[in-house]
């Protein structure tokens, strides 16, 4: 078993004093793997990964219970520049690159807290350059007239110029061609293997997250309603029926199923 490098343990969120948004998630993401969080619009798994990075202030949001854990160290009190500082980075929904700057430029925006010298940023850029060779292509093109693909491209390599140990990914497939979506998923599980970054990613795309996650959380209405090794969700027959669309009878909400048990994950 890989020793856990994140835990998320028992987390209510709330939004504008109000409104409960997750109730009582908990998580782990091990060293060295990929953890998927599933389910569909308004399940929480943006909220989740906000949680974990501490973004959720500027979106009027706060953890009112439980805590989150990183190497043994609470850090849901730390800010994110802190958490960027241990490694934690994340690539926000939608991309969000500098669109007036280039492709290049972005990418060097990404080594702002690296202490790794002139030299040492050029090597790193190199190495992102031999993970996307597109963006090479395009080095001196402002981001913001490149395609959806190139600038979900450049949001992870500017990651990688930080030097994560864990890159938090949102939606990585939202708005790409299915064949961009699987690049980008492969560029994934190669950063993982050969770079040791752990990932967590929320998806929305069950079964293209299923193929490369070692572990999934499927969440809805903010909780943890099912979990397992990627391989045992993407057979599980409600899995299927659900979120893979091998079903005559349309979608329906776990909570129709007599047979299935829901986990009580929360504290």
């Amino acid at each position: 078993m890989s020793q856990a490098l994140l835990t998320v343990n028992g987390i209510e969120v709330i939004y504008n004093h109000v409104i409960l948004v997750l109730k009582g998630v908990s998580l782990t993401v091990p060293e060295g793997k990929i953890v998927a969080l599933l389910g569909g619009n308004g399940a929480g798994k943006t909220t989740t990964l906000r949680a974990v990075s501490n973004l959720l202030k500027g979106e009027r949001g706060e953890v009112t219970k439980g805590y989150i854990d990183y190497k043994g160290e609470r850090i849901d009190k730390l800010t994110p520049a802190d958490l960027v500082k241990r490694g934690v980075i994340q690539v926000m929904e939608g991309r969000h690159c500098f669109q007036h700057l280039s492709i290049e430029e972005n990418l060097l925006t990404g080594a702002y807290t690296s202490n790794a010298g002139r030299a040492g940023i050029l090597q790193d850029l190199e190495k992102v350059y031999a993970y996307f060779p597109r963006l090479k292509e395009r080095r001196d093109s402002q981001s913001g007239y490149t395609s959806g693909g190139e600038q979900q491209m450049t949001a992870i390599g500017r990651a990688l110029m930080a030097r994560p140990k864990m890159i938090l990914l949102d939606e990585p497939s939202m708005g790409l061609a299915p064949q961009l979506v699987e690049e980008i998923f492969e560029i994934v599980k190669a950063l993982n293997g050969k770079e040791g970054v752990s990932f967590l990613l929320a998806e929305q795309n069950t079964n293209i997250a299923l193929k490369y996650a070692d572990y999934g959380y499927i969440l809805e209405n903010g909780r943890v309603v099912m979990d397992g090794e990627g391989s045992a969700l993407a057979q599980n027959e409600d899995v299927k029926e659900f979120y893979l669309g091998f079903s005559s009878g349309g979608r329906r909400s776990f909570r129709d199923v007599k047979s299935y048990r829901r986990r009580k994950r929360w504290l």
